[in-house]
C-alpha cells in the first residue's frame, strides 16, 4: 500500500469509526436490552409477539456487521440459516449473535473512537501546539505535544486499516459458524448434491421415455402416414386425403404431448407471471376448494421458484388424493430474514407423514438441494400443514 492509499484509508477510517461507535452504542445497546426484555416476557405471552421481531432485528444488525467487515476490512463471515419465529431461540446462531451484540457495545464503541481520537491528538500536536508556541506563550509542553501529534498521525496513517480490521476480526470470531457446524453443512451439501444429481438423471430418463413413447412415436407415425399418402395420391386421391387428415390429427397430438412435457419441465405461467400466480393456477383446477394467501414481494431466483412450484403441486395433489378435505389453503410469505416460507394446509383426516419414497420424499430432496427444509404437521383428525422453507438471501 503506497502513501496515497494509506492517507486515503486514514481519512476513511475516521467517519467509519465514528459510525461504528454510534451503531455499537446507540443501536446495539438499546437493541440488546429490548431483546432481553422481550425474551423475558415470553411466559406472560407478550413476548410471543415481541421476541420474533427483536430476534429478527438482532439478525439484521449482525448481518450488517458481516457486510461492513467484508467491505471495510475484507473479513468474510458466512451467514447461517436459521428458522424463523420463536424457533430461532433454539438455534445456537441466535445466541452467538446476542453474545456478540452485548460484547460489541464496549468493544465496538472503543475501537470506533480510536481513529477520531488519533486525529484529535494529531491536530492538537501538529496545529494547536505550534500556534501556541509561536504566540510566545511560556511553557515547555509544546515539544511533548508535537511529539505526541507526530506519533498519533503516524499511527493513524500507518495503522488505520488495522484498527477497523481489529473490530472485523473480533466480530468474525463471535459471528462465524463453528467448525462442527461448517463440517455438518459440508456433509449435508455433499449428500444433497448427490441427491440432486440422481434426481436430475432420473428426470432426464423420464423426459427421454416420455419423448420416446409419446411425441417421437406420433411424429414417426406422421412420417409413415404421409409416405403412404404420397403413394396413393395419384391412384386413390380420396384415400390419400384421408391419410393426410389422419397425419394432421396425429401431428396435433404430438404437439400436445410436447406442450405437456414442457409444462412438466417448467410451466410457462411460472416463467411469465411468477410463483404466486403459478400457484393460483394450480389451485383453480384442484377439485378441493383452495384459497391462496400471498404477501407482496414473494419472489426468488427462478430455480427456487421452480422447486417450490413443484413442491406445492405435489402437496396439493396429495390433498386431492388422500386427505378427504373439504377445503385447502396455500400461504406464501415474503422472504423474512432471507427465508421464503410456503405452507400448504387442509382440513382433512390428518395423520399424514413423509414417506421414505414417493412424492413428498422427492419434494424434500428437491428442497435439500437449496438448503431448504420440509416439515409436516398432521395430528389425527387434522388439520395437515406442510411447511417449506428455502433460504433466498444468504
Amino acid at each position: 500500500m503506497d502513501w496515497e492509499e494509506r492517507i486515503r484509508a486514514a481519512r476513511e477510517a475516521v467517519p467509519r469509526g465514528l459510525a461504528l461507535a454510534a451503531l455499537s452504542l446507540g443501536v446495539g445497546l438499546p437493541l440488546f436490552v429490548a431483546t432481553v426484555v422481550s425474551v423475558a416476557l415470553l411466559p406472560l405471552g407478550v413476548g410471543v409477539l415481541l421476541a420474533p421481531r427483536a430476534l429478527a432485528a438482532v439478525r439484521r444488525f449482525a448481518d450488517a456487521q458481516r457486510d461492513r467487515g467484508l467491505r471495510w476490512s475484507g473479513v468474510r463471515v458466512d451467514r447461517s440459516h436459521r428458522a424463523p419465529g420463536l424457533r430461532t431461540l433454539a438455534d445456537p446462531v441466535t445466541w452467538r449473535d446476542l453474545l456478540w451484540l452485548a460484547v460489541n457495545v464496549p468493544v465496538g464503541t472503543a475501537i470506533g473512537l480510536v481513529p477520531a481520537a488519533l486525529t484529535a491528538w494529531a491536530g492538537f500536536g501538529l496545529v494547536i501546539a505550534p500556534v501556541v508556541a509561536a504566540s510566545g506563550a511560556e511553557g515547555g509542553f509544546w515539544p511533548v505535544a508535537v511529539a505526541i501529534g507526530v506519533s498519533a498521525a503516524a499511527v493513524l496513517v500507518l495503522g488505520a486499516p488495522a484498527i477497523l480490521g481489529l473490530h472485523a476480526r473480533f466480530s468474525a470470531a463471535l459471528l462465524r459458524p463453528p467448525r462442527r457446524e461448517l463440517a455438518a453443512r459440508v456433509d449435508r451439501l455433499e449428500e444433497t448434491r448427490a441427491d440432486a444429481v440422481d434426481a436430475g438423471a432420473a428426470e432426464l430418463r423420464r423426459i427421454e421415455k416420455d419423448l420416446h413413447d409419446g411425441a417421437q412415436a406420433r411424429i414417426a407415425a406422421v412420417g409413415m402416414t404421409i409416405g403412404l399418402a404420397e403413394q396413393l395420391v395419384r391412384t386413390d386421391p380420396a384415400k390419400a386425403e384421408a391419410l393426410l387428415a389422419e397425419a394432421r390429427d396425429t401431428s396435433g397430438q404430438a404437439l400436445a404431448d410436447l406442450r405437456r412435457l414442457v409444462r412438466g419441465i417448467h410451466p410457462p405461467v411460472l416463467a411469465e407471471r411468477g410463483l404466486v400466480e403459478a400457484v393460483r393456477a394450480l389451485a383453480v383446477v384442484l377439485p378441493v376448494p383452495t384459497t391462496v394467501f400471498a404477501d407482496r414481494g414473494v419472489r426468488a431466483a427462478p430455480p427456487i421458484e421452480a422447486a417450490l412450484y413443484f413442491a406445492v403441486a405435489e402437496a396439493l395433489a396429495n390433498v386431492a388424493k388422500h386427505s378427504g378435505a373439504a377445503r385447502a389453503w396455500v400461504t406464501l410469505r415474503a422472504p423474512a430474514d432471507g427465508v421464503l416460507v410456503v405452507e400448504v394446509g387442509d382440513d382433512g383426516a390428518g395423520a399424514a407423514r413423509v414417506p421414505t419414497a414417493g412424492g413428498l420424499a422427492g419434494v424434500r430432496r428437491r428442497l435439500d438441494a437449496f438448503d431448504g427444509r420440509l416439515a409436516v404437521t398432521s395430528p389425527p383428525g387434522g388439520p395437515t400443514v406442510v411447511t417449506m422453507e428455502v433460504p433466498c438471501g444468504s
